[in-house]
């Protein structure tokens, strides 16, 4: 099944798989390695926004490693999920600093960096140096359950290694420098666009007649994961203050916690807490906007805005600043935050 799957996967790949994407069709790391990121728990359409925006501003690993992290977290800003864009800042500058801003050949080196793990590592050296590696994120994991039947539960790790074991096994075995790129480039392609979570298109899949789940005739059960994450849901109430001349009072959140290194407005527990942060004579000035939901990947935020316009003198918070309005649009800001600041 080796041979006839490999080749099936290639062939497919190269009439009918995703070929006009800005990140494709380069053997370029850096390109392949931020288009990885950023499509990591991101819709497609989502990432060719900011792709482009962001190779502009860094067109290369050095200067990225050379951008103050604000820079990056600006031009990131609404994209979610920020420790991505820290671990690919610190990325840049190991890449920077530990190999000559060349990036490693190797899967194994690569997943020393941060923010790599090794299905990541896999598709920058598979698509890039060629390298006979697996990758197996949620895409490809479903094919593979899928094609192989495999019905063993992924929540536990031992059977994650064995669908490792089994990813790697179907790889190709000749002409590697040419081959692995489409291989790793069609499992992926196959994840998306094919073999979808939900009505899955069997009839335009190129191993369909291989595909045990298929034959099953239930795709839909694959991939098994019992566990569930446990959602939970908290109420914050945030504190607008805008001066006079639309400056917006802004400080920096801590790491870790929720929006760890943006810059938002400040947060309180509750409506009495944010109050007694606002001089007693500016409180009946306080104006309560609706109550809107932010979803997070693992806690539902029910967000009070409060507004209140102060004297840039009578801000007594510990931390913070007064950023004029044509500076905070490039900084980076919580999706919620920006959206309060942008629409009102």
């Amino acid at each position: 099944m080796v041979m006839d799957f490999s080749t099936q996967v290639v062939q497919w790949q190269k009439t009918h798989g995703r070929n006009e994407l800005p990140w494709q069709n380069t053997r370029d790391p850096y390109r392949v390695w931020l288009s990885e990121i950023m499509l990591q728990q991101t819709q497609v359409a989502t990432v060719l926004d900011y792709f482009p925006r962001f190779v502009e501003r860094f067109p290369d690993v050095g200067s990225l490693a050379a951008a103050p992290l604000d820079d990056v977290l600006g031009l990131w800003s609404g994209l979610g999920y920020y420790s991505r864009a820290r671990n690919l800042h610190l990325c840049a500058i190991g890449v920077v600093s530990l190999h000559g801003g060349v990036f490693p050949k190797t899967a194994q080196l690569l997943q020393t960096l941060p923010g790599i793990g090794r299905s990541t590592a896999g598709a920058i050296a598979s698509l890039c140096f060629g390298e006979r590696v697996a990758i197996l994120d949620g895409n490809v994991k479903r094919v593979l359950t899928r094609v192989l039947g495999f019905d063993s539960d992924l929540a536990i790790a031992a059977n994650e290694r064995r669908l490792w074991d089994e990813a790697s096994h179907l790889l190709p075995v000749r002409n590697l420098h040419e081959v692995m790129p489409r291989y790793t480039q069609g499992m992926m392609d196959l994840g998306a666009t094919v073999c979808a979570a939900k009505k899955p298109a069997c009839g335009a899949c190129p191993v369909a007649k291989s595909c045990v789940a298929r034959g099953l005739g239930d795709p839909e059960r694959y991939p098994v994961k019992t566990r569930k994450l446990k959602r939970s849901s908290q109420s914050i109430w945030l504190l607008w203050a805008q001066a006079r001349d639309a400056s917006v009072w802004l400080s920096k959140r801590p790491t870790p916690g929720v929006w760890a290194g943006l810059h938002c407005f400040p947060l309180f527990e509750s409506r009495e807490t944010l109050e007694a942060a606002v001089p007693a004579r500016y409180r009946p000035m306080m104006h309560e906007m609706p109550i809107f939901k932010h979803v997070l990947t693992h806690k539902d935020l029910f967000l009070h805005p409060v507004q209140v316009q102060l004297p840039t003198s009578a801000m007594r918070l510990p931390a913070g600043a007064w950023i004029v309005a044509d500076e905070w649009p490039r900084l980076g800001l919580p999706a919620p935050v920006r959206k309060l600041l942008v629409h009102g």
